[in-house]
């Protein structure tokens, strides 16, 4: 049986007449509509811990986005974290693409094979300049920088406690990786 396939327009058509609203857990990826996986204690704690370390850390130079849809050629995949552009009255109310995307950050426990097989390949073959999962599995940051239009990023780094990374859009940010993980 074929599966339907979505416009990223037809996808905002269905949220803007209520067809699919803020209770249905669901995002577009690649023209479906997939269910989104359900989040962990593990997964809620790294989110907290991430904003409030991003949120301290770059509030002044980035905006901070959790959890909210980002725009893509097929796909509005929903990341765990997003560092932005600040906002100009242009953009203000639209959801970023990939130009305005600094960082993309997903935070992996049951979901570790989408975000490296699924979503790491959509994020490459879109442009996002950079990608890290939060690998709560094997407690690491899987950093992926240069992507490639085959969906694959040409650096690509695992860090441990003890590292430290930087986030290559915003020089001279940078975080100790125990505070991430």
């Amino acid at each position: 049986m074929a599966k339907n396939r979505y416009t990223v327009a037809q996808y905002d058509d269905m949220i803007a007449r209520g067809i699919l609203g803020e209770n249905d857990r669901v995002e577009l990826i690649r023209g479906e509509i997939v269910p989104k996986i359900p989040i962990s204690d593990s997964h809620i704690d790294s989110a907290d811990r991430l904003t409030a370390l991003f949120v301290a850390g770059v509030s002044q130079i980035a905006r901070v986005s959790l959890r909210n849809p980002i725009h893509l050629a097929d796909s509005e995949p929903e990341p765990d974290v997003v560092l932005k552009r600040l906002a100009d009255a242009a953009s203000r109310y639209s959801k970023p693409d990939p130009p305005a995307v600094y960082l993309i950050i997903e935070i992996a426990d049951s979901s570790l094979d989408n975000d490296r097989n699924v979503k790491g390949p959509l994020y490459a073959e879109n442009g996002i300049v950079e990608y890290w999962i939060v690998n709560l599995v094997d407690d690491c940051l899987e950093v992926h920088r240069q992507p490639r239009p085959d969906g694959t990023f040409a650096d690509v780094r695992t860090l441990r406690r003890g590292d430290t990374v930087d986030v290559i859009a915003l020089p001279g940010v940078s975080f100790a990786v125990a505070d991430i993980l």
